[in-house]
Order: C-alpha cells, then sequence, then structure tokens
C-alpha cells in the first residue's frame, strides 16, 4: 500500500481530514491493485482489441496503415538477419578476399533494400498512427461522457456510483496511449520473433536463453505498473485538492477574498505543504522502482550471461559455424536492446490498460443506471402535472426528502412553492422536471381527455422536452452571451432571432448588445473577449436560457435573489405573461410579494405538504406557516398585513416574451 499517509495540516484544517481513498477501497473494490501477472496477460489483448475495434470504427483506413506497415517491419527485421547471415557465411567462407567480397555483394544490397523498406514503413506507421490516434482518443471519450450524462440523478448522489463515474473520467486519454504504445510495442515484439525465428534455425538451444532474458524485465514491468496505479488511485482525491487550490486564485469569483481576506496566502501555504507530501509519495515510488529494476536487471544479467556461454560452448564444440555464431551474437544483441525497449513500452501499457479499465467499467455501471432511452409517448396536448402521495429518500439519508406530497401544477397556472430551507422544494422541482423518479407515490402527466401517463413508465426524453428549467446555481458556461442563452435549447439549431426576442423579455438586451464584441462577447474574464458580468446580470442572462427554450412547463428556482427592485418586479410580471399564454409556472421563492399573486400556493414543512390555497386563503388561516411567513417579511418594511393586503407585482400588461417553440 501507499505510504507517507500522514494527515498535513492543511488537509485537516480544510478539508477536515485525509484526502486519500479508503484503504477499503483499494481492498475490495479495486481488484486490478491485485491483479497478478497471467489475469494481466490474459486482459491485455482483450484491452487492445477494443482499442483496436474502436480504431476500425473510426478509421479503418488508418488502422490498415497502422497494422500493414508493423507486419512490414517484422518482415524486414527477419530478412534483414537473414541477409546479414548470408554475409557472414561469404565472408567467413575459405579463398581470396575479393571473392569473398564479391560473392557477399548480392547480401549486402538485399541489406541495404530492407533498411531501406524499414525507414519506409516505420514513416507510415509514424503518419498513420498520428492520424488515428486523436480519433481513438476521441470516440473513447464520447462514449464515456455520452454514457455518464444519461446516469439517473439519484444513481450520482450515490457515493459508490459517482466515485467510479469519476474513476473512469482519468481513461478516457489511456485509449490513444494504449494505441500509441500497442503500435510500439507490436514493433518491438514482431522484431523479436523475427528474431527468434532466425535464432531457432540457427539452433534451437538459443531461443529458451532469449526468453530467460525477457521474463525478468516483463516481472519488472508489471509490478512497476501495479505499483504505480495503486498509488494514483489512492491519491487521487489529494491531487485533486491541491490543483482546486490553485485554480481558485485565477478565478474572478475569488478575486476579492484572495485579496482583502488573505485566503490567497492561506492557499498557497496550503498547496506548498500538500504538494510536500505528493513529493514524498514520488521519492517512495522511486525507491520502490529501483529497487525493482535492481531485480530484474540482475536476473535478466545473470541470463544474458548463461545465454553468451551457450553460445560460446557450441562454437568451441563445433556445434555452430563461427558465421552462424556472429549472426546469432547480432539477434541477441538486437533483440536484448529491443528488449529494453518493450518493457518500457509494456510499463506504461499496462499502467494505461488499468485506467482504461476503469473507463470502461465506468461505461459499464453508467449504462446499467442509465435513464432509459424509451417509454410511453406522453399525451398530445399535455395539461397538467399531478403529484399523488410522492415521497422521495436520497440515497443514504435517515430520513425522505419528500413524503407524501399531492399536488397539480397546470398549464395557464403560475403554481408557488414556498417553505423554508430544506423544506423538499428543490427536490420537488427534480422531480417534476423527471429528474428523480419517486420513492413512492406517483407523478402523472395528464392531458384535458383523461389519457395520463405516469413518470415511471413516460419516455423521459418527451418529459425533458416539455421542462424548461431555471435553478438557483444556474450553470454560468464560459462561452458567448449567445450561446448562453441558446444552450437552453441545446437540441436545436441556434435562431438569433429567438436569442434577442429571450434576452429582451428577460431585460437583457441592451446589455449585451453594450458588450465591446456584443452577442460575440465570453462572458468569462480570461478570454480574449471575455468580460465580466455581476450576479444580476447573470441571473437575467439565466432567465433569457429558459425563456428561449420556450417550454410548457417552466421551473425556476429563486429567480430574481439577485436582481434589483425594478428588475424583480419585470422579472416576475414576464413569468405571469408566459402563464397567461398557456404555459405552466412552478416559482420557488422566498419573496412572498410575488407568491401572494400565484394562483396556487404549497407550503412545504420538512418533506410535508403542510398547506395549500391560494394567498388570500392561507392569509386567513390564523397561527399558519405561510401567514406567519408573509407577516415577518412585510413586518421588514414596517408594514402590517391582512388578507387584503396589495401586494407589488400584481398582474398587468406584461413586456413581449419569446415564443413558445414547445
Amino acid at each position: 500500500m501507499p505510504g507517507n499517509d500522514r494527515i498535513s495540516d492543511a488537509e485537516r484544517e480544510l478539508y477536515g481530514g485525509r484526502l486519500r481513498y479508503d484503504q477499503s477501497y483499494v481492498r475490495h473494490e479495486g481488484p486490478l491493485t491485485r491483479l497478478s501477472f497471467t489475469y494481466m496477460a490474459a486482459a491485455l489483448p482483450r484491452m487492445m482489441g477494443m482499442v483496436l475495434r474502436t480504431g476500425w470504427q473510426t478509421d479503418r483506413r488508418a488502422l490498415g496503415g497502422v497494422v500493414a506497415s508493423q507486419l512490414g517491419q517484422g518482415v524486414t527485421a527477419a530478412w534483414g538477419l537473414v541477409a546479414v547471415n548470408a554475409v557472414l557465411t561469404r565472408l567467413f567462407a575459405e579463398g581470396p578476399t575479393a571473392d569473398k567480397l564479391h560473392d557477399a555483394l548480392p547480401s549486402l544490397v538485399v541489406l541495404a533494400v530492407t533498411a531501406m523498406g524499414a525507414a519506409l514503413l516505420s514513416a507510415w506507421s509514424t503518419a498513420m498512427s498520428g492520424r488515428l490516434e486523436p480519433q481513438v482518443e476521441r470516440a473513447v471519450s464520447a462514449r464515456y461522457y455520452a454514457a455518464v450524462t444519461r446516469v439517473e440523478v439519484a444513481a450520482t448522489e450515490r457515493p459508490e456510483v459517482q466515485r467510479v463515474l469519476e474513476a473512469g473520467r482519468f481513461g478516457t486519454d489511456s485509449a490513444r496511449g494504449m494505441l500509441r504504445l500497442s503500435v510500439g510495442v507490436g514493433n518491438v515484439l514482431i522484431g523479436m520473433v523475427a528474431a527468434a525465428v532466425v535464432l531457432v534455425s540457427l539452433h534451437w538451444t538459443l531461443l529458451p536463453m532469449l526468453l530467460a532474458i525477457a521474463l525478468p524485465k516483463g516481472w519488472g514491468a508489471i509490478r512497476s505498473a501495479r505499483r504505480d496505479y495503486v498509488s494514483r488511485l489512492h491519491w487521487v482525491d489529494h491531487r485533486r485538492a491541491i490543483a482546486s487550490l490553485l485554480g481558485y486564485l485565477t478565478r474572478p469569483h475569488a478575486a476579492a477574498e484572495i485579496r482583502v481576506h488573505a485566503a490567497g496566502a492561506k492557499l498557497l501555504g496550503s498547496y506548498e505543504e500538500m504538494s510536500r507530501q505528493t513529493e514524498a509519495e514520488q521519492r517512495r515510488l522511486a525507491r520502490a522502482q529501483a529497487s525493482t529494476d535492481l531485480v530484474a536487471g540482475a536476473f535478466a544479467g545473470l541470463a544474458s550471461l548463461a545465454c553468451y556461454g551457450v553460445l560460446w560452448w557450441l562454437l568451441a564444440s563445433g556445434g555452430l559455424p563461427l558465421a552462424v555464431g556472429g549472426t546469432a551474437v547480432i539477434a541477441i544483441r538486437t533483440s536484448t536492446a529491443r528488449l529494453a525497449s518493450l518493457v518500457q513500452q509494456v510499463n506504461r501499457l499496462y499502467e494505461e490498460l488499468l485506467f482504461l479499465t476503469d473507463t470502461e467499467t465506468a461505461i459499464e455501471l453508467a449504462a446499467e443506471h442509465a435513464i432509459p432511452s424509451a417509454g410511453t409517448p406522453l399525451p398530445p396536448d399535455v395539461e397538467s402535472v399531478r403529484v399523488d402521495n410522492l415521497s422521495f429518500t436520497y440515497p443514504g439519508a435517515a430520513a425522505p426528502a419528500l413524503n407524501g406530497v399531492s399536488l397539480s401544477v397546470r398549464r395557464g397556472e403560475v403554481t408557488a412553492l414556498v417553505g423554508a430551507n430544506g423544506s423538499g422544494k428543490t427536490t420537488l422541482t427534480r422531480v417534476l422536471a423527471g429528474l428523480m423518479l419517486p420513492t413512492d407515490g406517483d407523478v402523472w402527466w395528464e392531458d384535458g381527455k383523461g389519457d395520463r401517463v405516469e413518470l415511471r413508465d413516460a419516455d423521459r426524453a418527451q418529459v425533458f422536452a416539455m421542462v424548461g428549467l431555471l435553478a438557483q446555481d444556474f450553470p454560468r458556461w464560459e462561452m458567448t452571451a449567445a450561446a448562453n442563452v441558446a444552450i437552453g435549447a441545446g437540441d436545436r439549431v441556434r435562431d438569433m432571432g429567438r436569442v434577442k426576442d429571450a434576452a429582451r423579455a428577460a431585460n437583457v438586451l441592451d446589455l449585451v448588445e453594450s458588450l465591446p464584441h456584443g452577442w460575440d462577447s465570453i462572458v468569462f474574464k480570461g478570454y480574449e473577449r471575455g468580460v465580466q458580468l455581476s450576479g444580476g446580470q447573470w441571473q437575467k442572462l439565466g432567465t433569457a436560457r429558459s425563456l428561449y427554450r420556450g417550454a410548457p412547463f417552466l421551473l425556476v428556482d429563486e429567480p430574481t435573489s439577485a436582481l434589483d427592485p425594478h428588475a424583480e418586479i419585470a422579472a416576475f410580471e414576464g413569468l405571469w405573461s408566459l402563464a397567461e399564454r398557456g404555459h405552466a409556472v412552478v416559482l420557488v421563492t422566498h419573496r412572498l410579494a410575488a407568491t401572494a399573486n400565484a394562483d396556487r400556493v404549497y407550503v412545504l414543512d420538512q418533506g410535508h405538504l403542510a398547506e395549500e390555497g391560494t394567498h388570500d386563503e392561507l392569509m386567513a388561516r390564523q397561527g399558519g406557516i405561510y401567514q406567519s411567513m408573509f407577516t415577518a417579511q412585510a413586518a421588514q418594511y414596517g408594514i402590517t398585513t391582512s388578507p387584503k393586503t396589495p401586494v407589488p407585482g400584481a398582474r398587468r400588461a406584461s413586456p413581449p416574451v419569446a415564443e413558445d417553440v414547445s
């Protein structure tokens, strides 16, 4: 097991403990760390076959060129040794030197031609490999990321699943490395096979000696690869944390605290301390590698000595002609040089194999937990989503996040979800969006004619197509302003007219068009056309993104938390306008002045549905949760409330919004 497991002060202070993969994971869930030589030897052809199949699917011509060039190099290597043997035989024959040189000339020409052929084949292999490698890496990466983006959200909440999916990310570039190394290993192996064939043709006893030289080197390569893999796996969280410490130093959102709070000094000090731990681990690996190399080299050296001893005995006893002995020496020396290259490449190849296996395992696990690709089609004209006795429990949680919740969301209405932090509002919107399936209860997608489909049976792609999201922590893509809006409908071709309509409805059009590069401005500092947006400006851009989607059901979570009062009123008016035009708006907010205008208000309390009704109905309920929350907020502004107290943001004529494209 990796050493140097001391918990540094930085780890304890910043992360609450040691940043290592749990030892039980390495023992019980990481069988690759205990692989035997036999298992790895059997797994290698399978994984190489997977890479070659991927290469065949991406670029058959390039793969054919690589294979053909490698086979050609093997043939030229064998033919070259045969030519060398012929030259030596002529030179060691009896007779005048001039005659011997004349007799050897054809073999020398063959030797020169094979050298030129080998050079041409090597160049061809390099060109085809350079063409094929990036395509294979892209294909494997695309398979991995396509698989993980289809995983059920609830499955990603399980640490044992998320860990495997995360580990798979480190092997996405291993396919390219395996292809490159496979070409190199294939080249060396073909050359060694050619040398072995020549040695057997010279004398059968030379081949076992060559294998005796190879085996210690192979043992050392596998042992080193396995040791490096265990270390990288064990320290992966630690290395990720070190990278994040440096990442904070250049992120614009942290710039103020980095300087004013001296957070930069703390992060740099922690980086240096934690980096010293990884340096100590590298020193441990280097010492272990040196010991392995020493043992493997010693046994390989003894095998080489024995091999030359056998060759000397054969020559001394007359069992081998001198010319053949010279050829054997050249073949052994060539094979030994190739063997040194083979050991280095096999060492790296096995390591890449281990990480590529992690990627394949992640892809298989992702498939087990994937969102179904088919299901029952939704009714043609969905009018409402009805929730019956819904319960949902997050994996590993002691208590349900939602328990026995029943409600309806209808098109043409604004439905407000209110409650204290942690009451289950966001979880409920995720279930309504189809991102998570109920633990118990039902979620029905219904039309106005009595047809309905339950969420578990529904075609989830159709469910997603019906939904638009504006989460409280929506992504701030490091892309252009136009891309940040248009990505709201990432499966459709961008329509800049609709992008501008959505931006106008979100009151952000003038801002974007006043940027130095307009819609082509990258809304993230650090790029050539990068600009910095405020939190409120980002929130407007996020609103434009959800409006551009034009989905019939819009789920918004705290959509105005960073807006000024006037912008907040305008944003809510835009939501009312959507409802008036037939959309269903689910509003999660702590701004209860806005919920006063909702068609229906549902109050959640610790996962339970505590109250429901209109604003007036809930305000008339003395001692109710909603009345208490609304009264407390109003009191901050010195307002005394009653069920009929006017509230700001009442429905009225609203600015135009993006057209519905559902």
